[in-house]
C-alpha cells in the first residue's frame, strides 16, 4: 500500500475475552459498520492481545474467537466490505513488532497512560510481563504492517495512536535515507516536467524554511495529481517534502469516535468483569427480567415517593434509547411520582429487545454454520498477509536484513 493509500484505509481490532455486549455494540461495532462503506478497512481479532492479560487461561480466548466474529457478523459487520482477519494467522505481526523493538525506547512505553491504568485496575491479575509492557508496541505494529492512516479510537486511545506515529516518524529517519537519497529526489522532481519541478521546489522551500501548512498540502496535492513518476519515486518525494526520507511506514491519524457511554446494569460502566451486561444474543425474557431488577433512585422506597433521574441507573439508559418525548415522560414522572420504576423501565426494555432481536435471528444463520465463520476468517486472513509481506518486505530492505 502506497503512502497515498493508507490515507484511505482503516484499522481496528477487539480482544477475544467473552461474549460482546451492548458497550462493544454502541462504542465500536455500529462504527465499523458505517467506516466499512467509506474506508479500506481492516477489522482484527486481537488474541496475542488478548494473552497480555489472559495468559494463564488461553481457553477463554480460544472459546471466544469464533462467538466474536459471529457477533460481528451478525451486527452487520461485512466481509464483502471489510477485510476480516485473525491476528496470529497473520505472523508478519510479530516480525514486525521485534524489528520496532529493537529502536522504540523503553521509555516511549512506560508512559502510556493505559499501561499505568491498567496496572492499577487489573491488581488481581499478574501482569508483570514483557508482553504486557509492549503491548502498546504491538498495536503500533498491527497499524503500521498495513500502513494504515486511521485508527478509529476514543478520547482514552489517542495516545496510542501518538506512540504509532513517534515509532514511524523515528523508523523512518533512521531507515528512510538511502546514501543516494537526495540524487533520488532531485532526478525525480525532473520527472515532473520543468513548470511542475519549480512549483514543488517553491512549495517545498516555503514549507520548511517558513513552515508554510498550505504549502505542504499544495505540494501534497500536486504530487498525488503526477502522471510522469512512478510510486516509488511519489512516495520519495512525499518524505523530501518534509525534509525527511522515503516514507516507508506512513504516521497514522486517530479518528475520534463519538460513541455515548454504555452504562451497565448497575450505573457503572458495562463491563464483563462488572457482570452488569447485556450480551448481543441476549434472549427477549433475559433481557426483561434484568433490566426489571436494575436498581433505580434509593430515595423512591414506595411508588408514591418522587424521585430524581439523575441518581437512577435506568435514566442512563433512557439517554441512550429514548427520544426526547419519552425522556421527558420519564422526568416529569418520576419527579412527581406519576408513574413507578416498572413503567419507567418498559420503554427501555422495548428499546433494547428491538436493537437486538435481529441481531440474535442473524446470529443463528452463523451459528449453524461455523466452517462459513472460519471461511470468511481464513481468506480475509490470507488477504491481510499478502499486505504485510509487503510491507514487512520494505523493513527489512530498509534495515539491511534482505539478505542473498
Amino acid at each position: 500500500m502506497s503512502v497515498i493509500d493508507s490515507q484511505r484505509s482503516v484499522l481496528s481490532g477487539m480482544r477475544p475475552t467473552g461474549r460482546l455486549h451492548l458497550g462493544h455494540l454502541h462504542g465500536v461495532i455500529h462504527n465499523w459498520v458505517k467506516l466499512q462503506h467509506e474506508y479500506e478497512c481492516f477489522f482484527f481479532v486481537a488474541d496475542w492481545h488478548a494473552l497480555t492479560t489472559h495468559y494463564e487461561t488461553p481457553q477463554i480466548i480460544e472459546e471466544s474467537i469464533w462467538e466474536m466474529v459471529i457477533d460481528w457478523l451478525a451486527a452487520g459487520v461485512s466481509p464483502n466490505a471489510a477485510n476480516l482477519f485473525v491476528q496470529s494467522k497473520v505472523p508478519e505481526h510479530a516480525e514486525l513488532h521485534l524489528l520496532l523493538s529493537m529502536m522504540t525506547p523503553l521509555g516511549w512505553l512506560e508512559r502510556v497512560p493505559s499501561y499505568k491504568d491498567m496496572k492499577e485496575n487489573l491488581k488481581d491479575k499478574d501482569i508483570d510481563t514483557y508482553g504486557f509492557l509492549g503491548y502498546p508496541l504491538l498495536q503500533s505494529a498491527d497499524i503500521l504492517i498495513y500502513r494504515a492512516g486511521l485508527v478509529p479510537v476514543g478520547a482514552d486511545q489517542v495516545a496510542h495512536v501518538e506512540l504509532t506515529r513517534e515509532v514511524a516518524r523515528r523508523f523512518n529517519h533512521l531507515y528512510g535515507k538511502a546514501p543516494d537519497f537526495e540524487e533520488m529526489a532531485q532526478a525525480a522532481i525532473k520527472k515532473m516536467g520543468k513548470k511542475f519541478g519549480k512549483l514543488y521546489e517553491e512549495l517545498r522551500r516555503k514549507y520548511q524554511e517558513q513552515g508554510e501548512q498550505e504549502a505542504l498540502t499544495r505540494a501534497q496535492a500536486l504530487l498525488m495529481e503526477q502522471q510522469n513518476i512512478t510510486l516509488g519515486d511519489r512516495e520519495r518525494l512525499f518524505g523530501y517534502l518534509e525534509g525527511g526520507g522515503r516514507i516507508i511506514l506512513p504516521e497514522p491519524r486517530a479518528l475520534l469516535t463519538q460513541a455515548p457511554k454504555m452504562p451497565g446494569l448497575d450505573g457503572r460502566k458495562m463491563s464483563k468483569s462488572y457482570d452488569n451486561i447485556i450480551s448481543l444474543r441476549e434472549e427477549k425474557d433475559s433481557i426483561d427480567q434484568k433490566v426489571r431488577k436494575m436498581p433505580t433512585d434509593p430515595a423512591r422506597v414506595r411508588k408514591t415517593d418522587p424521585g430524581n433521574p439523575a441518581l437512577c441507573p435506568v435514566w442512563q439508559l433512557h439517554e441512550v434509547y429514548s427520544d426526547a418525548g419519552t425522556k421527558e415522560w420519564v422526568q416529569q414522572g418520576c419527579r412527581s411520582a406519576g408513574i413507578g420504576c416498572l413503567e419507567c423501565k418498559k420503554p427501555v426494555i422495548d428499546a433494547i429487545v428491538s436493537e437486538l432481536e435481529p441481531i440474535r435471528e442473524r446470529a443463528k444463520q452463523y451459528e449453524s454454520n461455523v466452517s462459513l465463520v472460519k471461511s470468511i476468517i481464513n481468506e480475509g486472513s490470507e488477504k491481510a498477509r499478502d499486505m504485510a509481506r509487503d510491507t514487512l518486505h520494505e523493513v527489512r530492505q530498509a534495515m539491511g536484513l534482505n539478505y542473498r
